[in-house]
């Protein structure tokens, strides 16, 4: 038993729900433990009528992607196949569990939002970023293969072409430039994101709930329709790429700071 603070708060004034993630160390990285606890407030705000809008962020920077170091991550190197499949659930779930929500969902971002973070971020319907935050997804020059059924979504947000290269090429993308891209809906000063976010928010609650709740969930519906279809492969495809030597060979790389020498193997 654990009496650890858990690292996600939800708080609440009016229709508003702010949830904030806060872990305390390596930049709010998304261990097993905090996407567990993520996936369990948004689970827990899915049939909460009196809530209009939920602003999702992190204190002090949104996430720095995945936990590589996550202890339960290294543990299930050496478990089954098929537990170490179960255990790849936990992402998209929690993804998934954000996309479901019938409120108008706002991600606050500041600072860091990598990997799986990003693939949280583009779950919400908006994403509010002030001018210094940054967006990047290593997976591919890390050896794994994007998943979490991120790439239906960002080609919904910003095009085929766009989406190709912030997922090949692995590069970091300027909140000015995710504006322009269409990633992100309105830029805020530094530290001013959770602000603007919130006035998103209070702007959905003061609207009539049930009509908003039906056209999010009608306009998420036309928007995702075929995403299930084109991603129902990405769990094994992780398992697959995550057992390449040229992934051992980057996240070696990675530690190391060095250049990765890939094989193709």
């Amino acid at each position: 038993m654990t009496n650890a603070p858990s690292p996600v708060t939800l708080t609440r004034e009016g229709r508003v729900a702010v949830v904030t993630l806060k872990r305390g160390d390596r930049l709010n990285a998304l261990s097993g433990a905090v996407m567990l606890a993520l996936t369990e407030v948004a689970q827990g705000l899915r049939g909460d009528t009196s809530t209009s809008a939920v602003v999702l962020t992190g204190d002090p920077v949104f996430s720095a992607g995945a936990d590589l170091a996550d202890p339960a991550r290294l543990e299930r190197e050496h478990a089954p196949l098929i537990d170490r499949r179960e255990a790849m659930r936990a992402g998209p779930d929690m993804c998934a569990a954000w996309e479901a929500l019938d409120q108008v969902t706002i991600a606050a971002v500041e600072g860091f939002c990598i990997g799986g973070a990003l693939s949280l971020a583009a779950a919400c319907d908006f994403r509010i970023a002030g001018r210094g935050a940054h967006f990047r997804l290593p997976e591919i020059p890390l050896g794994m293969n994007m998943s979490w059924h991120t790439q239906p979504r960002l080609v919904n947000l910003i095009g085929p072409a766009r989406t190709k290269r912030l997922v090949i090429f692995g590069e970091r993308l300027g909140a000015e430039a995710a504006h322009a891209w269409g990633l992100v809906d309105e830029l805020a000063h530094d530290g001013g994101a959770l602000a603007a976010a919130r006035a998103w928010a209070e702007k959905a609650a003061a609207l009539p709930p049930i009509p908003v709740r039906m056209a999010k969930r009608a306009i998420t519906q036309a928007a995702t329709a075929l995403n299930p279809t084109s991603t129902f492969m990405d769990l094994d495809q992780y398992l697959l790429a995550a057992m390449t030597a040229d992934h051992a060979e980057a996240i070696a790389a990675f530690f190391e700071k060095r250049p990765p020498r890939f094989t193709g193997d």
